[in-house]
């Protein structure tokens, strides 16, 4: 390789860095405690989270139009053996909510951001594919 094309790809990995050091994004179950660090906390969720006051949780913000819908939701049942395509069709749903997502960026720009969920699940919920999206990971 050349020492061009070497500096171009030291170039692109720093601006990579510099991204996601400012888009400064983590996902966390609801239910856990609030933290001085979690900055805008963003319940993503459609439905509240059962058993849970609101000032317990400490929501700053709630979107519930860029949870999945009600029948992807009640069809993934968080059923990790449908991650896959839960995945897909939340994406494809996420589509159409692009100023959402701008939103979400924008704030993630600004400061941390927290992305709430309820599922039980730490691995396989939307505040997963939520933060891989708003990251533009696969």
């Amino acid at each position: 390789m050349t020492k061009g094309l070497q500096s171009c790809d030291a170039v692109a990995t720093l601006a990579e860095s510099i991204w996601v050091a400012i888009m400064s994004l983590r996902i966390k179950r609801v239910y856990e405690a609030p933290a001085d660090d979690d900055g805008l906390r963003v319940l993503v969720d459609r439905l509240w989270p059962r058993g849970l006051k609101k000032q317990e949780a400490a929501v700053d913000l709630w979107l519930k139009e860029i949870a999945p819908s009600t029948e992807l939701r009640r069809w993934f049942g968080h059923d990790p053996e449908k991650w896959t395509e839960f995945r897909r069709r939340y994406r494809a749903e996420l589509d159409g909510k692009k100023e959402e997502l701008e939103t979400l960026r924008r704030r993630a720009d600004e400061r941390r951001v927290t992305l709430l969920y309820g599922a039980r699940d730490e691995e396989h919920n939307q505040a997963v594919v939520l933060k891989d999206l708003l990251e533009g990971k696969a």
